[in-house]
């Protein structure tokens, strides 16, 4: 499943009204963040296996304003989202950990 990239506050938020009663994983990540590199075609890998969950990535150089809304504070971080609200946050550069994490709430 392909995974959309937002930069635009209203795009994203019109994302997640989308995306109903599924769970999405919202990556925030920069580019020039070399964790992020590693864990970037893991995520996109991630999305072709849970095709029940919505994978989207924001570039926090470029959304500022939607990772003002998350609190982002360090990269990578991963938001899982339902009906609009944060359900969980995981953090840094672990895709076992981030995998099991889907697993648990897909």
């Amino acid at each position: 499943m392909p995974v959309a990239e937002y930069a635009l506050k209203d795009e994203f938020d019109e994302a997640l009204k989308a995306a109903g009663n599924k769970l999405v994983v919202v990556d925030f990540f920069a580019t020039w963040c070399g964790p992020c590199k590693i864990m970037g075609p893991k995520f996109h890998k991630m999305s072709d296996e849970f095709t029940n969950v919505i994978f989207i990535k924001v570039d926090v150089d470029e959304g500022e304003e939607i990772v003002q809304n998350y609190e982002v504070r360090v990269m990578p971080t991963f938001c899982f989202i339902k009906n609009g609200e944060t359900i969980y946050t995981f953090e840094g550069n672990n895709p076992d950990g981030l995998k099991e994490a889907i697993q648990q709430r897909a």
